[in-house]
């Protein structure tokens, strides 16, 4: 099966009260962990791609890496731009075979987001190309995208309707509790999502795919392994994976995971070298960052976005 648009995806998932998972993917290891967990799962997947990975794998090894993976699975896949900045990266990855694009231009003046957002849409849509937006901004860091906590704001639902008529979006990332990067919340603290916003914009726009960004819940046992074999995190509170299911049975249809990967890749291998000080080809431990970091994708499928068996 080729690499697929989320299209279909999403209105399979907005019908069925499910999410698919985006992971964003870096090397040939985590990418072979996403897919071959959703391929046992029989799951749908979403392999993204942000600023950072681009930076470091570049993002023709990164499509090669992927097209690979497509010709050993049948499962839908969809090669995704997470937070492309401006239209030239956006242009590059739909050029260069990217079937989903995300701009990202929530940090500017509405008709400036609103225009730059149209010029991708009319370009990607012209190469059968879907367009995810963002309105609102979340708090957190994740490679490029940085905002304080101050500057955070939940999407407006009066917002909405203007902004995907006026731009023709095919899905819109909204803000509504979640956050960027591993450390959300401080300890005491109850986070949780507005649920009556993802309400109100699902009745203002009925049928049409919303996405979360910043939703890792980081497994505190992976961040127990990490703290065990040498390293120093705090307790990285998330959302609570009951919240993320909620949303997943409403308008969400995309729910963007990155942290939980990186912590559970992490843990492998720290847990790794500590046993065997003395290995040094990197087949050994890599070999165990994957087989864990495809568990946790195998949960967050079927505990968290209810995608099993909807390939």
């Amino acid at each position: 099966m080729p690499l697929v648009t989320t299209k279909e995806m999403f209105e399979k998932a907005y019908k069925g009260g499910y999410a698919v998972g985006a992971f964003n993917v870096n090397n040939m290891e985590m990418i072979q962990a996403i897919v071959e967990a959703a391929n046992e799962c029989r799951s749908p997947v979403i392999l993204q791609v942000s600023a950072g990975a681009r930076k470091y794998a570049n993002p023709v090894y990164l499509r090669h890496l992927v097209q690979a993976a497509v010709e050993t699975t049948d499962i839908p896949i969809a090669m995704h731009l997470d937070h492309g900045a401006d239209f030239e990266i956006c242009k590059a990855s739909i050029d260069g075979g990217f079937t989903s694009v995300m701009i990202d231009a929530s940090s500017k003046p509405w008709e400036e987001n609103i225009a730059l957002t149209k010029k991708v849409v009319e370009y990607a849509h012209a190469h059968g190309v879907v367009v995810e937006a963002e309105l609102g901004k979340l708090a957190g860091v994740e490679d490029d995208v940085k905002v304080e906590a101050h500057d955070a704001m939940f999407t407006s639902p009066d917002e909405v309707e203007e902004f995907t008529s006026r731009t023709g979006i095919d899905s819109l990332a909204i803000a509504i509790g979640t956050s960027h990067g591993a450390y959300k919340f401080k300890p005491g603290q109850d986070p949780k999502l507005r649920i009556d916003i993802l309400e109100e914009i699902g009745r203002r726009l009925p049928g049409f795919p919303i996405v979360l960004h910043g939703a890792s819940s980081v497994p505190q046992d992976q961040v127990a392994i990490v703290n065990k074999f040498g390293g120093s995190m705090p307790n990285a509170i998330g959302i609570p994976e009951s919240e993320l299911k909620k949303a997943a049975a409403l308008a969400v249809c995309k729910i963007n995971i990155d942290s939980d990967l990186r912590v559970a890749f992490t843990a492998a291998i720290r847990k790794h070298f500590s046993e065997n000080p003395d290995h040094f080809d990197p087949r050994q431990y890599l070999t165990d960052a994957r087989a864990n970091m495809k568990e946790i994708v195998k949960h967050k499928i079927v505990n968290v976005l209810g995608s099993a068996n909807k390939a």
